[in-house]
């Protein structure tokens, strides 16, 4: 073959690779005409400010690692899932849920497409449960979501039906140690320098707030409390004892203490913000409507978590009792436990915590169903900057939306993880319209600063987790 006649096949093979360059970019070809005509440096210019560091239908799950940070105020392990096309999408375990949770589920989703959020969610989810046991579904698909809207170029609420809102109202959760109650055992509580407290979140701009109180005020003082002898909040079976079996009852006294410890509170904050509470320590049901009754005076926004979610007759028992709204949720995993709640008429409002019911999407869908029954969603939340996102997303997304727990107002360097900051504007966090959660990076510097003593690795390989794959299938 004559020298020439190679040259002209040589350029005609090196037109037809240009030309199918071009279909596979679709829109952004037809967006430089004839390219196909133009040489390599032509096209090479032409091309260099188009995306290409994703094409969704070959998005591949390629890793997953974990880093976890403590101290935010709590602990949280942080995923990381990277792909093939050189994108990654943030997720977290819920706080003080463990790194394994997410790591035993890497072999499940390695190889997919994490485009298709719902089809690995229904995936994966078997291996979830309620409370800390549904951190490594939740934080997964949390991270599916980034990716998602990653490789489409469109903010994680888009891809959830669009937004009802632009900025998510936050509320103010406040310990009884952030509210400045350290005391001596046997005096009363102080309700004044609490109030002042959430006072100063009010100047910050917060609307909504939520102070704990619960039998740890009344220790120490005479009259207050019946109880089992050498059994209280302090002994170690209390923790893993259910409240109507712990036969601990709040006496009249001790009702009236925290009904005049929160009547201080609002005499320094008003009664026009909204005030919730929770943390009222392991009671029985009738402690817990007398505590309710005793506290329609102050008009309380809700109480939350009375008694285990798991007794909804009890739940039922106390909301029938009291016209204080009465609210539960942050430990429920799916929705099928929240529609069973809401049909049986046993709560004023739902509060699921997104890294425990399911992710973006199943907290969309029990949002969704509870206001179709009239029911408002108040969302639980204590993690990093990333679970934070992702509470923004649905919220925004989610009609029934009340307010979003922010857990980490004390918090200095709590924002500082994340690239951009999450965006807080007198109470309300801004909707990102980046695409994805928002998040384009991670402050490494400050992550490993925080990293927990018992994992110091910041995102060190898991190849141990690569091949863990057994028969999942949940059917014959």
């Amino acid at each position: 073959m004559k020298p020439s006649v190679q040259r002209l096949l040589d350029q005609d093979q090196k037109l037809c690779d240009r030309r199918s360059f071009f279909k596979s970019l679709g829109g952004a070809a037809a967006a430089v005409g004839t390219a196909a005509w133009l040489s390599d440096e032509e096209i090479e210019g032409a091309v260099k400010n188009v995306q290409r560091n994703s094409i969704p239908s070959q998005l591949k799950i390629t890793d997953l690692r974990v880093a976890v940070v403590t101290g935010a105020p709590m602990t949280v392990p942080i995923i990381r899932i990277d792909t093939n096309q050189g994108i990654s999408g943030f997720g977290e375990v819920r706080d003080g849920g463990s790194k394994t949770y997410a790591l035993i589920l890497k072999s499940r989703i390695l190889g997919e497409n994490p485009c298709n959020v719902d089809r690995i969610f229904r995936k994966i989810k078997q291996f979830g449960h309620h409370a800390r046991q549904a951190g490594g579904v939740c934080g997964i698909e949390m991270a599916l979501w980034d990716l998602a809207g990653k490789a489409y170029g469109v903010p994680a609420f888009q891809m959830l039906g669009g937004k009802f809102r632009d900025r998510v109202r936050l509320y103010a959760d406040t310990t009884e140690g952030a509210a400045g109650l350290q005391r001596q055992p046997g005096t009363l509580p102080d309700g004044v320098t609490a109030g002042k407290r959430l006072k100063a979140r009010m100047d910050l701009g917060i609307t909504y707030l939520k102070q704990d109180f619960g039998i740890g005020l009344l220790r120490g003082i005479p009259g207050t409390l019946s109880a089992p002898l050498g059994f209280d909040s302090r002994s170690p079976e209390y923790r893993t004892t259910q409240h109507p079996f712990t036969g601990i009852e709040i006496t009249d006294k001790g009702v009236e203490i925290l009904s005049n410890f929160v009547g201080e509170i609002r005499s320094v904050i008003g009664m026009e913000i909204p005030l919730s509470s929770d943390h009222y320590g392991h009671i029985s049901v009738n402690s817990c409507i007398k505590l309710a009754r005793a506290m329609e005076k102050h008009n309380l926004a809700w109480m939350e978590d009375m008694v285990p979610w798991q007794l909804g007759h009890l739940v039922k028992q106390i909301r029938e009792s009291t016209t204080t709204p009465i609210l539960t949720g942050e430990d429920i995993y799916l929705k099928e436990d929240f529609i069973k709640l809401i049909d049986m008429e046993a709560v004023d409002m739902i509060h699921p915590d997104l890294a425990s019911s399911g992710g973006l999407l199943e907290t969309k869908k029990i949002g969704d169903y509870a206001m179709e029954h009239g029911v408002p969603m108040a969302m639980h939340f204590a993690g990093s900057p990333i679970s934070f996102a992702a509470n923004v997303h649905c919220a925004a997304a989610t009609e029934n939306f009340i307010s979003l727990e922010h857990h980490s107002i004390d918090v200095p360097w709590w924002g500082d993880m994340v690239n951009p900051k999450p965006e807080i504007e007198k109470g309300f966090a801004v909707v990102p319209e980046r695409p994805g959660l928002g998040i384009e990076s991670l402050n490494e510097e400050v992550i490993k600063q925080h990293l927990h003593q018992d994992h110091p690795g910041y995102f060190l390989p898991t190849p141990e987790w690569d091949k863990d794959r057994v028969n999942d299938r949940l059917w014959s």
